[in-house]
């Protein structure tokens, strides 16, 4: 080394500025060596050959509403008796209900298909004295689901129960007992009227359909409630007229259709 050679700092002996120069040149190359990987690797992600492209598809709503007569009614009957006393409530209830239950059974309703929904037993009070309540009795209430399998005892089940103590009639329903065939015929509507908008917009938009990326299906099943319940004009109870009316088996089928 020559006297006018510059020397930097201490310890295994002084850094000429020869070796400087090759200490740099070395980390260059290794942060190279260790940059380089990561740099190619991301490039090659970008361009990764096996991503796939999107599937283009049409997405529409098909609906059909299938009409039938319904097979079976359910109507919701009970008695409510109030008494001075929890006891005495509850035994009046239970002689009416029994009564009612008799003539259900006298009119074909078998027992499975009379089911007990509520019961319940609340204090009855008497507020006309102000702001402090007075103990007046107890009330019971004690009410069954009826289902009806020959809809032509309708009226007789409701005018019997009523005759043998019902003191509520809730509300009345009609539905199938299997309504499978009609949902399959609503279903292969609802289909067919999915595949029809498929097809005239794929035709408008000069593509045609392919096949189907997915279908997901809705079904409801409705019935009108038309019940009605008069008295004659001396005010006896005449014969309740029931229309069991149709029943609405309705489908929704949403459809992705794949188009190309």
């Amino acid at each position: 080394m020559s006297e006018n050679e510059p020397t930097i700092g201490r310890g295994a002996g002084p850094l000429t500025l020869p070796r400087i120069i090759a200490v740099v040149a070395a980390a260059g190359l290794l942060a190279g060596i260790i940059v380089g990987p990561l740099m190619s690797g991301r490039s090659t992600l970008a361009a990764d050959p096996t991503a796939t492209t999107p599937e283009h598809t049409v997405a529409v709503t098909g609906m059909a509403d299938v009409s039938v007569a319904p097979d079976v009614a359910d109507i919701v009957i009970g008695v409510m008796v109030q008494k001075s006393t929890v006891s005495a409530a509850q035994s009046a209830a239970a002689t009416s209900m029994s009564a009612v239950i008799a003539a259900l059974k006298k009119d074909g309703v078998d027992d499975k298909d009379i089911v007990t929904v509520n019961l319940s037993l609340n204090p009855v009070y008497d507020y006309s004295n102000g702001s402090t309540p007075r103990l007046v009795g107890q009330q019971f209430s004690n009410t069954v689901k009826v289902t009806v399998r020959n809809l032509k005892t309708v009226s007789a089940v409701i005018d019997d129960a009523i005759a043998a103590g019902a003191t509520t009639l809730s509300g009345i329903s009609f539905r199938l007992n299997d309504p499978k065939q009609a949902q399959a015929q609503a279903r292969a509507l609802a289909v067919a009227d999915a595949k029809a908008k498929a097809d005239a917009l794929a035709a408008a938009a000069g593509v045609s359909i392919k096949g189907v990326a997915s279908i997901t299906e809705t079904t409801i099943q409705t019935s009108p409630v038309p019940v009605a319940y008069s008295l004659d004009a001396a005010g006896k109870a005449a014969s309740t007229p029931v229309q069991a009316g149709t029943t609405d088996i309705v489908v929704q089928v949403s459809i992705s259709y794949l188009i190309g």
